[in-house]
Protein backbone atom coordinates (compact mmCIF):
# COMPACT_ATOMS: atom_id res chain seq x y z
CA UNK A 1 0.00 0.00 0.00
CA UNK A 2 2.98 2.30 0.57
CA UNK A 3 3.79 2.17 -3.14
CA UNK A 4 0.20 3.21 -3.95
CA UNK A 5 0.89 6.68 -2.58
CA UNK A 6 3.21 7.34 -5.50
CA UNK A 7 0.70 6.31 -8.19
CA UNK A 8 -1.24 9.24 -9.62
CA UNK A 9 -4.94 8.48 -10.10
CA UNK A 10 -7.03 11.03 -12.01
CA UNK A 11 -10.81 10.90 -11.67
CA UNK A 12 -12.85 13.04 -14.04
CA UNK A 13 -16.18 14.06 -12.56
CA UNK A 14 -17.38 14.51 -8.96
CA UNK A 15 -20.83 13.04 -9.35
CA UNK A 16 -21.82 9.85 -7.54
CA UNK A 17 -19.39 7.61 -9.45
CA UNK A 18 -16.53 10.07 -9.03
CA UNK A 19 -17.09 10.36 -5.27
CA UNK A 20 -17.19 6.58 -4.92
CA UNK A 21 -14.10 6.06 -7.07
CA UNK A 22 -12.27 8.63 -4.93
CA UNK A 23 -13.41 7.12 -1.63
CA UNK A 24 -12.36 3.58 -2.50
CA UNK A 25 -9.06 4.66 -4.07
CA UNK A 26 -8.28 6.45 -0.80
CA UNK A 27 -9.11 3.26 1.10
CA UNK A 28 -6.26 1.53 -0.76
CA UNK A 29 -3.70 4.19 0.06
CA UNK A 30 -3.87 6.12 -3.22
CA UNK A 31 -4.05 9.91 -3.35
CA UNK A 32 -6.45 10.54 -6.24
CA UNK A 33 -7.11 13.89 -7.88
CA UNK A 34 -10.69 14.57 -8.97
CA UNK A 35 -11.38 17.08 -11.74
CA UNK A 36 -14.84 18.65 -11.55
CA UNK A 37 -15.98 21.30 -14.01
CA UNK A 38 -18.65 22.66 -11.64
CA UNK A 39 -18.14 24.57 -8.36
CA UNK A 40 -19.67 21.74 -6.33
CA UNK A 41 -20.17 17.98 -6.17
CA UNK A 42 -23.26 16.07 -7.23
CA UNK A 43 -22.94 15.76 -10.99
CA UNK A 44 -26.38 15.41 -12.54
CA UNK A 45 -28.08 16.34 -9.26
CA UNK A 46 -26.62 19.83 -9.63
CA UNK A 47 -28.38 20.13 -12.99
CA UNK A 48 -31.86 18.81 -12.29
CA UNK A 49 -35.05 20.66 -11.44
CA UNK A 50 -35.65 21.61 -7.83
CA UNK A 51 -38.90 19.59 -8.00
CA UNK A 52 -37.18 16.38 -9.16
CA UNK A 53 -37.34 13.38 -6.85
CA UNK A 54 -35.44 10.11 -6.78
CA UNK A 55 -36.81 7.46 -9.11
CA UNK A 56 -35.32 4.65 -7.02
CA UNK A 57 -36.56 3.91 -3.47
CA UNK A 58 -34.21 5.24 -0.80
CA UNK A 59 -33.22 1.81 0.66
CA UNK A 60 -31.70 0.84 -2.69
CA UNK A 61 -30.22 4.28 -3.40
CA UNK A 62 -27.73 4.67 -0.58
CA UNK A 63 -24.07 4.10 0.24
CA UNK A 64 -23.37 0.81 1.99
CA UNK A 65 -21.40 2.47 4.80
CA UNK A 66 -23.35 5.74 5.03
CA UNK A 67 -27.13 5.33 5.47
CA UNK A 68 -29.64 8.09 4.91
CA UNK A 69 -30.20 10.27 7.99
CA UNK A 70 -33.29 9.59 10.11
CA UNK A 71 -34.59 13.06 9.19
CA UNK A 72 -35.31 11.82 5.63
CA UNK A 73 -38.47 9.78 6.07
CA UNK A 74 -39.85 9.61 2.52
CA UNK A 75 -39.01 6.69 0.22
CA UNK A 76 -38.32 9.07 -2.66
CA UNK A 77 -36.22 12.01 -1.40
CA UNK A 78 -36.32 15.27 -3.31
CA UNK A 79 -33.56 17.19 -5.10
CA UNK A 80 -32.34 19.10 -2.02
CA UNK A 81 -32.36 16.01 0.21
CA UNK A 82 -30.30 14.03 -2.31
CA UNK A 83 -27.72 16.82 -2.68
CA UNK A 84 -27.47 17.19 1.10
CA UNK A 85 -26.92 13.43 1.39
CA UNK A 86 -24.14 13.45 -1.22
CA UNK A 87 -22.45 16.46 0.39
CA UNK A 88 -22.60 14.81 3.81
CA UNK A 89 -20.99 11.69 2.36
CA UNK A 90 -18.19 13.73 0.77
CA UNK A 91 -17.60 15.65 3.99
CA UNK A 92 -17.67 12.52 6.17
CA UNK A 93 -14.93 10.82 4.13
CA UNK A 94 -13.00 14.08 3.44
CA UNK A 95 -13.37 13.65 -0.31
CA UNK A 96 -13.51 17.36 -1.15
CA UNK A 97 -9.85 17.66 -0.09
CA UNK A 98 -9.02 15.75 -3.28
CA UNK A 99 -11.28 17.61 -5.72
CA UNK A 100 -10.24 20.40 -8.09
CA UNK A 101 -13.44 22.38 -8.59
CA UNK A 102 -14.08 24.53 -11.68
CA UNK A 103 -11.52 22.38 -13.50
CA UNK A 104 -12.83 21.45 -16.92
CA UNK A 105 -10.95 18.60 -18.62
CA UNK A 106 -10.40 19.42 -22.28
CA UNK A 107 -8.78 16.18 -23.41
CA UNK A 108 -6.82 13.13 -22.26
CA UNK A 109 -3.95 11.64 -24.27
CA UNK A 110 -2.10 8.36 -23.68
CA UNK A 111 1.65 8.76 -24.15
CA UNK A 112 4.73 6.61 -23.95
CA UNK A 113 3.52 3.53 -25.86
CA UNK A 114 2.94 3.37 -29.62
CA UNK A 115 -0.22 2.09 -31.29
CA UNK A 116 1.60 -0.86 -32.90
CA UNK A 117 2.90 -2.07 -29.55
CA UNK A 118 -0.53 -1.78 -27.94
CA UNK A 119 -2.14 -3.69 -30.81
CA UNK A 120 0.29 -6.57 -30.19
CA UNK A 121 -0.52 -6.89 -26.50
CA UNK A 122 -2.08 -10.17 -25.38
CA UNK A 123 -2.97 -8.76 -21.95
CA UNK A 124 -4.52 -5.43 -20.98
CA UNK A 125 -1.71 -2.90 -20.58
CA UNK A 126 0.75 -5.63 -21.55
CA UNK A 127 0.54 -7.31 -18.14
CA UNK A 128 -3.16 -7.58 -17.24
CA UNK A 129 -2.71 -5.12 -14.37
CA UNK A 130 -4.01 -1.62 -13.70
CA UNK A 131 -0.56 -0.09 -14.11
CA UNK A 132 1.22 -1.10 -17.29
CA UNK A 133 4.85 -2.02 -16.97
CA UNK A 134 5.56 -0.42 -20.35
CA UNK A 135 5.84 3.17 -19.06
CA UNK A 136 2.61 4.57 -20.48
CA UNK A 137 1.08 7.68 -18.88
CA UNK A 138 -2.05 9.76 -19.39
CA UNK A 139 -1.67 13.47 -20.04
CA UNK A 140 -4.72 15.44 -18.95
CA UNK A 141 -5.30 18.90 -20.38
CA UNK A 142 -7.66 21.07 -18.34
CA UNK A 143 -8.59 24.68 -17.68
CA UNK A 144 -9.28 26.16 -14.24
CA UNK A 145 -11.91 28.74 -13.30
CA UNK A 146 -12.98 29.27 -16.92
CA UNK A 147 -9.45 30.33 -17.79
CA UNK A 148 -8.27 30.52 -21.37
CA UNK A 149 -4.91 28.88 -20.68
CA UNK A 150 -4.50 25.12 -20.49
CA UNK A 151 -2.90 23.29 -17.60
CA UNK A 152 -1.57 19.74 -17.67
CA UNK A 153 -1.59 16.81 -15.24
CA UNK A 154 0.16 13.47 -15.70
CA UNK A 155 -1.58 10.35 -14.38
CA UNK A 156 -0.78 6.66 -14.12
CA UNK A 157 -4.48 5.76 -14.31
CA UNK A 158 -7.64 7.62 -15.37
CA UNK A 159 -11.21 6.98 -14.22
CA UNK A 160 -13.88 8.63 -16.37
CA UNK A 161 -16.98 9.45 -14.28
CA UNK A 162 -18.62 11.98 -16.57
CA UNK A 163 -22.07 10.42 -16.80
CA UNK A 164 -24.39 10.23 -19.79
CA UNK A 165 -27.07 12.78 -19.03
CA UNK A 166 -25.45 16.19 -19.21
CA UNK A 167 -23.41 18.62 -21.30
CA UNK A 168 -24.14 17.35 -24.84
CA UNK A 169 -27.87 17.79 -25.57
CA UNK A 170 -29.62 15.58 -28.09
CA UNK A 171 -31.17 18.03 -30.53
CA UNK A 172 -33.50 16.48 -33.15
CA UNK A 173 -32.48 16.98 -36.76
CA UNK A 174 -34.85 18.81 -39.10
CA UNK A 175 -35.06 19.41 -42.84
CA UNK A 176 -33.85 22.85 -43.99
CA UNK A 177 -36.39 25.52 -43.13
CA UNK A 178 -38.28 23.22 -40.75
CA UNK A 179 -36.13 23.60 -37.64
CA UNK A 180 -36.26 26.11 -34.76
CA UNK A 181 -35.17 28.88 -37.15
CA UNK A 182 -38.64 28.76 -38.75
CA UNK A 183 -40.38 29.37 -35.42
CA UNK A 184 -41.11 32.87 -34.14
CA UNK A 185 -41.17 31.74 -30.47
CA UNK A 186 -38.44 30.45 -28.18
CA UNK A 187 -36.88 26.98 -28.26
CA UNK A 188 -34.64 25.68 -25.46
CA UNK A 189 -33.34 22.30 -24.35
CA UNK A 190 -34.23 20.92 -20.93
CA UNK A 191 -30.56 21.38 -19.99
CA UNK A 192 -31.01 25.16 -20.30
CA UNK A 193 -34.37 25.00 -18.49
CA UNK A 194 -32.74 23.25 -15.53
CA UNK A 195 -30.23 26.09 -15.19
CA UNK A 196 -33.01 28.65 -14.72
CA UNK A 197 -33.93 29.97 -11.29
CA UNK A 198 -37.54 29.85 -10.08
CA UNK A 199 -38.24 33.45 -11.08
CA UNK A 200 -36.70 32.92 -14.51
CA UNK A 201 -38.86 29.82 -15.08
CA UNK A 202 -42.00 31.75 -14.27
CA UNK A 203 -40.93 34.56 -16.60
CA UNK A 204 -40.33 32.01 -19.38
CA UNK A 205 -43.64 30.12 -19.15
CA UNK A 206 -46.23 32.21 -17.29
CA UNK A 207 -49.14 33.07 -19.54
CA UNK A 208 -47.41 31.31 -22.46
CA UNK A 209 -48.48 28.39 -24.59
CA UNK A 210 -45.79 25.82 -23.77
CA UNK A 211 -44.95 22.52 -25.46
CA UNK A 212 -42.60 19.97 -23.93
CA UNK A 213 -41.11 17.42 -26.33
CA UNK A 214 -40.40 14.05 -24.69
CA UNK A 215 -41.96 11.58 -22.25
CA UNK A 216 -39.16 10.60 -19.90
CA UNK A 217 -38.55 11.84 -16.35
CA UNK A 218 -37.30 15.34 -17.23
CA UNK A 219 -40.21 15.96 -19.62
CA UNK A 220 -42.79 14.88 -17.03
CA UNK A 221 -41.27 17.05 -14.30
CA UNK A 222 -41.12 20.11 -16.57
CA UNK A 223 -44.70 19.59 -17.71
CA UNK A 224 -45.82 19.45 -14.08
CA UNK A 225 -44.03 22.71 -13.30
CA UNK A 226 -45.57 24.45 -16.33
CA UNK A 227 -49.07 23.19 -15.49
CA UNK A 228 -48.64 24.40 -11.92
CA UNK A 229 -47.82 27.90 -13.20
CA UNK A 230 -50.39 28.18 -16.01
CA UNK A 231 -53.21 25.82 -15.08
CA UNK A 232 -56.00 25.10 -17.57
CA UNK A 233 -55.92 28.56 -19.13
CA UNK A 234 -52.68 27.77 -20.95
CA UNK A 235 -52.29 23.99 -20.78
CA UNK A 236 -48.84 22.48 -21.26
CA UNK A 237 -48.69 20.21 -24.30
CA UNK A 238 -46.51 17.12 -24.01
CA UNK A 239 -45.39 16.00 -27.48
CA UNK A 240 -44.23 12.39 -27.53
CA UNK A 241 -43.35 9.76 -30.10
CA UNK A 242 -43.49 6.53 -28.06
CA UNK A 243 -45.59 5.56 -25.05
CA UNK A 244 -43.55 4.31 -22.08
CA UNK A 245 -44.21 2.40 -18.90
CA UNK A 246 -44.17 4.84 -16.01
CA UNK A 247 -44.33 3.72 -12.40
CA UNK A 248 -45.78 5.68 -9.46
CA UNK A 249 -43.47 7.66 -7.18
CA UNK A 250 -44.68 5.61 -4.22
CA UNK A 251 -44.54 1.94 -3.33
CA UNK A 252 -47.12 0.17 -5.54
CA UNK A 253 -49.24 -2.88 -4.72
CA UNK A 254 -48.65 -2.42 -1.00
CA UNK A 255 -45.07 -3.80 -1.12
CA UNK A 256 -41.77 -2.68 -2.62
CA UNK A 257 -41.03 -3.26 -6.29
CA UNK A 258 -37.73 -4.77 -5.12
CA UNK A 259 -39.64 -7.85 -3.92
CA UNK A 260 -40.46 -8.64 -7.56
CA UNK A 261 -37.22 -7.73 -9.34
CA UNK A 262 -34.24 -7.35 -7.01
CA UNK A 263 -33.90 -10.92 -5.74
CA UNK A 264 -32.24 -14.08 -7.04
CA UNK A 265 -35.48 -15.86 -7.86
CA UNK A 266 -36.42 -13.07 -10.28
CA UNK A 267 -33.06 -13.51 -12.00
CA UNK A 268 -33.56 -17.27 -12.32
CA UNK A 269 -36.33 -16.40 -14.78
CA UNK A 270 -33.89 -14.53 -17.05
CA UNK A 271 -31.30 -15.91 -19.47
CA UNK A 272 -28.01 -14.44 -18.26
CA UNK A 273 -24.61 -13.98 -19.93
CA UNK A 274 -22.31 -16.93 -19.15
CA UNK A 275 -24.96 -18.80 -17.17
CA UNK A 276 -24.26 -22.37 -18.28
CA UNK A 277 -26.63 -25.13 -19.41
CA UNK A 278 -28.45 -25.77 -16.10
CA UNK A 279 -29.38 -22.15 -15.46
CA UNK A 280 -30.33 -21.72 -19.11
CA UNK A 281 -32.74 -24.68 -18.91
CA UNK A 282 -34.16 -23.38 -15.64
CA UNK A 283 -34.83 -19.94 -17.15
CA UNK A 284 -36.64 -21.61 -20.05
CA UNK A 285 -38.75 -23.83 -17.78
CA UNK A 286 -39.68 -20.88 -15.55
CA UNK A 287 -40.48 -18.52 -18.43
CA UNK A 288 -44.30 -18.81 -17.87
CA UNK A 289 -43.80 -17.42 -14.34
CA UNK A 290 -41.75 -14.56 -15.78
CA UNK A 291 -44.51 -13.81 -18.29
CA UNK A 292 -47.18 -13.86 -15.55
CA UNK A 293 -45.24 -11.50 -13.26
CA UNK A 294 -44.63 -8.94 -15.99
CA UNK A 295 -48.23 -9.08 -17.20
CA UNK A 296 -49.42 -8.53 -13.64
CA UNK A 297 -47.20 -5.43 -13.37
CA UNK A 298 -48.41 -4.11 -16.72
CA UNK A 299 -52.02 -4.62 -15.72
CA UNK A 300 -51.56 -2.79 -12.44
CA UNK A 301 -49.85 0.20 -14.08
CA UNK A 302 -52.51 0.42 -16.79
CA UNK A 303 -55.23 0.43 -14.15
CA UNK A 304 -53.47 2.79 -11.72
CA UNK A 305 -52.68 5.44 -14.36
CA UNK A 306 -55.76 4.86 -16.53
CA UNK A 307 -53.46 4.41 -19.52
CA UNK A 308 -56.10 2.96 -21.86
CA UNK A 309 -58.34 5.96 -21.25
CA UNK A 310 -55.53 8.31 -22.26
CA UNK A 311 -54.26 6.18 -25.17
CA UNK A 312 -50.93 5.72 -23.38
CA UNK A 313 -50.52 1.93 -23.29
CA UNK A 314 -46.98 1.12 -24.57
CA UNK A 315 -46.49 -1.32 -27.42
CA UNK A 316 -43.36 -2.80 -25.84
CA UNK A 317 -43.39 -4.96 -22.72
CA UNK A 318 -42.55 -3.92 -19.18
CA UNK A 319 -39.68 -6.42 -19.36
CA UNK A 320 -38.18 -4.48 -22.26
CA UNK A 321 -38.65 -1.24 -20.34
CA UNK A 322 -36.94 -2.41 -17.16
CA UNK A 323 -34.21 -4.13 -19.20
CA UNK A 324 -33.23 -0.79 -20.70
CA UNK A 325 -34.00 1.52 -17.75
CA UNK A 326 -36.75 3.12 -19.84
CA UNK A 327 -38.80 3.57 -16.71
CA UNK A 328 -39.74 6.91 -15.25
CA UNK A 329 -41.58 7.63 -12.05
CA UNK A 330 -44.71 9.62 -12.79
CA UNK A 331 -44.97 12.76 -10.66
CA UNK A 332 -47.83 12.54 -8.21
CA UNK A 333 -51.15 13.66 -9.76
CA UNK A 334 -49.67 13.85 -13.28
CA UNK A 335 -52.65 12.07 -14.83
CA UNK A 336 -54.99 14.11 -12.68
CA UNK A 337 -53.53 17.16 -14.42
CA UNK A 338 -54.15 15.45 -17.76
CA UNK A 339 -57.79 14.85 -16.86
CA UNK A 340 -58.36 18.39 -15.60
CA UNK A 341 -56.86 19.75 -18.84
CA UNK A 342 -53.75 21.57 -17.55
CA UNK A 343 -51.58 18.97 -19.34
CA UNK A 344 -52.43 17.81 -22.87
CA UNK A 345 -50.79 14.68 -24.30
CA UNK A 346 -50.15 14.70 -28.05
CA UNK A 347 -48.58 11.82 -29.98
CA UNK A 348 -46.35 12.86 -32.85
CA UNK A 349 -44.49 10.20 -34.88
CA UNK A 350 -42.38 13.15 -36.06
CA UNK A 351 -42.61 16.92 -35.98
CA UNK A 352 -41.15 20.07 -37.44
CA UNK A 353 -41.32 23.78 -36.72
CA UNK A 354 -43.27 26.44 -38.53
CA UNK A 355 -43.87 30.12 -37.83
CA UNK A 356 -46.85 29.45 -35.54
CA UNK A 357 -45.28 26.61 -33.59
CA UNK A 358 -45.10 22.84 -34.07
CA UNK A 359 -46.35 20.87 -37.04
CA UNK A 360 -47.16 17.22 -36.20
CA UNK A 361 -46.14 14.86 -39.00
CA UNK A 362 -46.41 11.16 -39.74
CA UNK A 363 -50.04 10.74 -38.71
CA UNK A 364 -52.88 9.29 -40.74
CA UNK A 365 -54.06 12.75 -41.77
CA UNK A 366 -52.54 16.20 -41.93
CA UNK A 367 -53.16 18.33 -38.88
CA UNK A 368 -53.08 22.11 -38.40
CA UNK A 369 -50.00 23.49 -36.58
CA UNK A 370 -50.02 23.60 -32.80
CA UNK A 371 -49.86 27.25 -31.80
CA UNK A 372 -47.20 27.63 -29.10
CA UNK A 373 -44.94 30.34 -27.73
CA UNK A 374 -42.25 28.23 -26.03
CA UNK A 375 -40.90 24.78 -26.92
CA UNK A 376 -38.80 22.85 -24.40
CA UNK A 377 -36.88 19.92 -25.88
CA UNK A 378 -36.63 17.22 -23.20
CA UNK A 379 -34.99 14.95 -25.77
CA UNK A 380 -32.09 13.68 -23.69
CA UNK A 381 -28.37 13.77 -24.21
CA UNK A 382 -25.74 12.25 -26.48
CA UNK A 383 -23.57 10.64 -23.81
CA UNK A 384 -21.39 8.70 -26.23
CA UNK A 385 -20.30 11.93 -27.92
CA UNK A 386 -19.09 13.37 -24.62
CA UNK A 387 -17.16 10.16 -23.98
CA UNK A 388 -15.65 10.12 -27.47
CA UNK A 389 -14.68 13.78 -27.44
CA UNK A 390 -12.62 13.55 -24.25
CA UNK A 391 -9.91 11.57 -26.04
CA UNK A 392 -7.18 13.45 -27.88
CA UNK A 393 -6.72 10.29 -29.96
CA UNK A 394 -9.44 9.72 -32.54
CA UNK A 395 -8.55 6.03 -32.45
CA UNK A 396 -9.30 5.73 -28.73
CA UNK A 397 -12.52 7.68 -29.20
CA UNK A 398 -13.65 5.17 -31.82
CA UNK A 399 -12.60 2.23 -29.65
CA UNK A 400 -14.47 3.34 -26.53
CA UNK A 401 -17.72 3.82 -28.46
CA UNK A 402 -17.52 0.51 -30.20
CA UNK A 403 -20.66 0.35 -32.34
CA UNK A 404 -22.76 2.59 -34.62
CA UNK A 405 -25.47 2.40 -31.94
CA UNK A 406 -23.20 4.19 -29.48
CA UNK A 407 -22.97 1.19 -27.12
CA UNK A 408 -19.73 1.18 -25.12
CA UNK A 409 -18.17 -2.31 -24.94
CA UNK A 410 -16.74 -2.54 -21.40
CA UNK A 411 -15.40 -5.56 -19.55
CA UNK A 412 -17.29 -5.92 -16.25
CA UNK A 413 -19.04 -2.68 -17.22
CA UNK A 414 -15.85 -0.77 -16.33
CA UNK A 415 -12.83 -1.42 -18.53
CA UNK A 416 -12.39 -0.91 -22.31
CA UNK A 417 -10.28 -3.95 -23.30
CA UNK A 418 -8.15 -2.08 -25.85
CA UNK A 419 -7.42 1.08 -23.83
CA UNK A 420 -4.87 0.61 -21.01
CA UNK A 421 -4.84 2.24 -17.59
CA UNK A 422 -8.38 3.58 -17.93
CA UNK A 423 -11.82 2.78 -16.50
CA UNK A 424 -15.28 4.16 -17.26
CA UNK A 425 -17.78 4.32 -14.39
CA UNK A 426 -21.39 5.46 -14.34
CA UNK A 427 -21.98 4.87 -18.05
CA UNK A 428 -23.95 1.63 -18.38
CA UNK A 429 -27.25 1.86 -16.54
CA UNK A 430 -29.14 0.15 -13.76
CA UNK A 431 -32.29 0.91 -11.78
CA UNK A 432 -29.97 0.74 -8.76
CA UNK A 433 -27.42 3.24 -10.09
CA UNK A 434 -25.71 4.31 -6.84
CA UNK A 435 -25.55 0.72 -5.62
CA UNK A 436 -24.05 -0.42 -8.94
CA UNK A 437 -21.54 2.44 -9.02
CA UNK A 438 -20.35 1.52 -5.53
CA UNK A 439 -19.77 -2.11 -6.49
CA UNK A 440 -17.85 -1.08 -9.58
CA UNK A 441 -15.74 1.37 -7.59
CA UNK A 442 -14.86 -1.33 -5.07
CA UNK A 443 -13.96 -3.74 -7.88
CA UNK A 444 -11.79 -1.07 -9.51
CA UNK A 445 -10.06 -0.27 -6.20
CA UNK A 446 -9.11 -3.96 -5.82
CA UNK A 447 -7.78 -4.01 -9.39
CA UNK A 448 -5.73 -0.86 -8.71
CA UNK A 449 -4.40 -2.47 -5.54
CA UNK A 450 -3.23 -5.54 -7.48
CA UNK A 451 -5.59 -8.03 -5.81
CA UNK A 452 -6.36 -9.67 -9.18
CA UNK A 453 -5.37 -9.48 -12.83
CA UNK A 454 -7.58 -9.17 -15.86
CA UNK A 455 -7.86 -12.02 -18.39
CA UNK A 456 -6.53 -11.87 -21.95
CA UNK A 457 -7.84 -9.04 -24.11
CA UNK A 458 -9.65 -11.44 -26.45
CA UNK A 459 -11.34 -13.10 -23.49
CA UNK A 460 -12.46 -9.70 -22.20
CA UNK A 461 -13.80 -8.78 -25.64
CA UNK A 462 -15.60 -12.12 -25.89
CA UNK A 463 -17.34 -11.57 -22.55
CA UNK A 464 -18.25 -7.98 -23.48
CA UNK A 465 -19.76 -9.34 -26.70
CA UNK A 466 -21.77 -11.90 -24.73
CA UNK A 467 -23.22 -9.12 -22.58
CA UNK A 468 -23.91 -7.10 -25.71
CA UNK A 469 -25.93 -10.02 -27.10
CA UNK A 470 -27.88 -10.11 -23.81
CA UNK A 471 -28.61 -6.37 -24.10
CA UNK A 472 -29.88 -6.87 -27.65
CA UNK A 473 -32.09 -9.81 -26.69
CA UNK A 474 -33.88 -8.05 -23.86
CA UNK A 475 -33.55 -4.43 -24.97
CA UNK A 476 -34.98 -5.05 -28.45
CA UNK A 477 -35.70 -1.74 -30.19
CA UNK A 478 -34.24 0.18 -27.21
CA UNK A 479 -30.99 -1.82 -27.20
CA UNK A 480 -28.87 1.35 -27.24
CA UNK A 481 -29.80 1.95 -23.60
CA UNK A 482 -27.69 -0.87 -22.13
CA UNK A 483 -28.70 -1.85 -18.61
CA UNK A 484 -27.96 -4.60 -16.10
CA UNK A 485 -31.18 -3.94 -14.18
CA UNK A 486 -32.76 -7.39 -14.52
CA UNK A 487 -29.54 -9.26 -13.68
CA UNK A 488 -27.78 -6.91 -11.27
CA UNK A 489 -27.20 -9.66 -8.65
CA UNK A 490 -25.69 -11.94 -11.28
CA UNK A 491 -23.50 -9.05 -12.41
CA UNK A 492 -22.37 -8.36 -8.83
CA UNK A 493 -21.60 -12.08 -8.43
CA UNK A 494 -18.94 -11.76 -11.15
CA UNK A 495 -17.40 -8.72 -9.43
CA UNK A 496 -17.39 -10.56 -6.08
CA UNK A 497 -15.64 -13.59 -7.55
CA UNK A 498 -12.94 -11.37 -9.07
CA UNK A 499 -12.38 -9.69 -5.69
CA UNK A 500 -12.28 -13.00 -3.82
CA UNK A 501 -15.59 -12.36 -2.01
CA UNK A 502 -18.39 -14.86 -1.61
CA UNK A 503 -21.22 -13.95 -3.99
CA UNK A 504 -23.78 -15.40 -1.55
CA UNK A 505 -24.58 -12.56 0.86
CA UNK A 506 -27.70 -13.79 2.67
CA UNK A 507 -28.33 -16.11 5.61
CA UNK A 508 -30.34 -19.13 4.53
CA UNK A 509 -31.75 -20.43 1.26
CA UNK A 510 -35.11 -18.61 1.51
CA UNK A 511 -33.46 -15.23 2.09
CA UNK A 512 -30.93 -15.91 -0.66
CA UNK A 513 -33.67 -16.61 -3.17
CA UNK A 514 -36.47 -14.23 -2.24
CA UNK A 515 -35.11 -11.33 -0.18
CA UNK A 516 -34.14 -8.24 -2.21
CA UNK A 517 -30.44 -7.55 -2.60
CA UNK A 518 -29.28 -4.04 -1.73
CA UNK A 519 -26.25 -1.98 -0.72
CA UNK A 520 -26.22 -3.22 2.88
CA UNK A 521 -25.60 -6.78 1.68
CA UNK A 522 -22.15 -5.69 0.51
CA UNK A 523 -20.93 -3.66 3.51
CA UNK A 524 -17.93 -5.95 3.97
CA UNK A 525 -16.20 -8.68 1.94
Amino acid sequence: MADNQHKRIAIIGAGISGLLACKYALSKGFHPTVFESQPGIGGLWNKTLSTTKLQTPKPVYQFSDFPWPDSVTTDFPDHDQVLDYLRSYADHFHLTDHIKFNARVLSIEYRGVGDDEMEAWHLWGGNGEAFSGRGGKWEIEFSSNNGSESEFFEADFVVLCMGKYSDVPNIPKFAPGKGPEAFQGRVIHSMEYSDLKTGEIEELVKGKRVAVVGLQKHALDIAMECSEINGKENPCRVIYRTEHWNVPDYMPWGFPLAKLYLNRFAELLIHKPGEGLLLSLLATVLSPIRWAIYKFVESDIKHRHRLEKHGMVPKHSFLTAISTCLLSTVPEKFYDRVEEGSIVLKKAPSFSFCKEGIKVEGGEKEEPPLDVDVVILATGFVGEKKLQNIFGSKRFGEIVVGSPDGVVPLYRGCVPPRIPQLAVLGYSESITNLFTSEMRSRWLAELLDGKFKLPAIKEMESEAAEWDAFFKEYGREFYKRTSISIVHIWYNDQLCKDMGWSPRRKNGLWAELFEPYGPMDYISP
